[in-house]
């Protein structure tokens, strides 16, 4: 098989592997001349297209032609041109969702915190309250690894970033909610927070924000006020480690683990191989119970209305709106286009405009309807599907799914990246040649979907892969502690 066509309506196939100009293809008993050589994972046109005429896959329009397009021509970003443009009214018409998938009682190993919060890690994480004590942090970091070899955790991380002090308003308090969730997230048994002792986010103000906490385990050093920071970090970090190296795992149902949704690097498969299949498996999830977000609120433009049209009730709506016209007031308020994307990576994977990535993007939630809305820096509270306010940014997109309270971030790619954030992040792969080429950054392979399983079938393995890491299994991006945390920032910085 060389080429899919996604929809009955589609007037494009995508290309499987590459294809030489010359090549006569069958396309529903149709021979189609190919007129140009195509990548694998680009379209090509099934009958001719006037300019003007809108371009359709995945049975929607993608944008519409430039100029004439004659059957077999390759379709890319320099023939086709997005439909989008500016904001837009919208109207509440719910959408009947019947979803049927039984429940199998599965569990996982998992840590159950005292808030009856469940982790998937045991990890102990230095968080510094201003960029100023990076270096402290990291230093201390390495140290207790060296003393304790990490027996009896998972991980031992410090998380240095750039902010806590000369921010304003919006951003000091996204600074403040994301450091917030961090220190209150379910896969950390214990957390050093580290101050200066000068800076915007003070230690004592922090600590306010967190409410109660278990002393024992959460515990603060503001180093202007200690005479030695080295050997006081130490002795709070053992004693943090004495309380976190007792934890246990227990058997936990799956309904409580809570899954971030997440893509980068698309290419001309990802909608219809791995974000498909992450749409399987968040049906599924929710199905027995459990909770799955989806953010990169500017790649859900042009594919909107899905999931308005998918909220449960007209309140829901109301906040999907919001969060559409919020962020597309973000572009104007900064003088850029909303629409400028998709980028140079996803174009030369096959995605020519931005409601072609969104279709593709908007799959990895399935069908499930939305339940309810975050703000950035919000954490979960309706299990189910939720959306959350986040940009497209991979890392700062992933520090927010984290941030939210998943346990796990799932990252599909066309083109491959090593990046993780602060909790596992697993790059599902869309085709067979990046899985191969690059086994120390993917985890899972969904394009086996184009060659010999059915999408099912790879759930049914996919499923049992989470499971083993949520009760304990590595990914890639741990083994090779690649772990980092970015904030979002809009503002001026002093």
């Amino acid at each position: 098989m060389k080429f899919i066509k996604i929809n009955n309506s589609d007037n494009v196939a995508v290309t499987l592997n590459d294809i030489e100009k010359g090549e006569v293809l069958n396309v529903e008993g149709i021979d189609v001349l190919i007129k140009n050589n195509i990548p694998a994972g680009h379209k090509f046109a099934l009958t001719n297209i006037s300019a003007n005429s809108n371009v359709v896959k995945y049975g929607y329009p993608i944008g519409h032609a430039r100029e004439n397009i004659e059957q077999g021509d390759w379709i890319n970003e320099k023939t086709i041109k997005t439909n989008l443009e500016g904001l837009l009214e919208y109207e509440y018409n719910p959408h009947e969702v019947s979803i049927d998938i039984p429940q199998q009682n599965l569990s996982f190993m998992g840590y159950k915190r005292s808030n009856g919060d469940v982790g998937i890690r045991n990890e102990i994480w230095l968080i510094p309250t201003v960029g100023c004590v990076n270096g402290t942090i990291n230093s201390l970091a390495e140290k207790l690894r060296n003393e304790t070899q990490n027996k009896g955790v998972d991980a031992i991380v410090a998380y240095p970033h750039n902010y806590g002090c000369s921010q304003l308003g919006e951003d000091h308090e996204n600074t403040r909610k994301i450091l917030r969730n961090m220190v209150l997230h379910p896969n950390v048994g214990g957390v050093l927070i580290v101050g200066l002792g000068c800076e915007n986010n003070q230690v004592n103000s922090f600590r306010e924000l967190l409410g109660e906490v278990d002393e024992s385990r959460i515990k603060f050093m503001e180093t202007q006020k200690v005479d030695d920071e080295d050997e006081m970090g130490m002795k709070l970090l053992r004693e943090i480690y004495g309380v976190v190296s007792k934890d246990e795992r227990i058997s936990v149902p799956i309904s409580e683990l809570k899954i971030g949704l997440k893509c980068g690097g698309s290419d001309g498969f990802s909608g219809i191989t791995a974000n498909p299949l992450l749409g399987v498996f968040s049906d599924f999830l929710i199905a027995q119970g459990g909770s799955t977000i989806l953010t990169e609120v500017p790649e859900m433009f042009g594919a909107e209305t899905i999931l308005m049209n998918r909220c449960v009730n007209k309140n829901i709506f109301d906040k999907t709106v919001l969060l559409i016209n919020d962020f597309k007031n973000y572009f104007e308020q900064n003088n850029q286009p909303i629409y400028e994307n998709p980028s140079p990576g996803n174009k030369a994977g096959g995605i020519s405009t931005l409601e072609e990535k969104s279709l593709g993007c908007t799959q990895k939630c399935g069908k499930s309807l939305v339940k309810d809305v975050l703000l950035y820096g919000e954490r979960l509270i309706n299990k189910g599907l939720n959306l959350l306010s986040a940009p497209g940014n991979d890392l700062v997109a992933a520090t927010a799914l984290a941030s939210s309270g998943c346990q796990m971030v799932l990252f599909t790619t066309g083109r491959g990246t090593p990046f993780g954030c602060f909790v596992p992040t697993m790059k599902i792969s869309t085709n067979s040649l990046l899985f191969n080429k690059k086994p120390g950054w993917i985890d899972f392979n969904a394009g086996t979907i184009l060659e010999n399983e059915t999408i099912e079938q790879v759930n049914e393995r996919f499923v049992d892969y989470i499971i083993q890491v949520a009760s304990g299994q590595l990914v890639n991006n741990e083994k090779k502690n690649y772990r980092e945390i970015a904030i979002f920032k809009t503002g001026v910085t002093l």
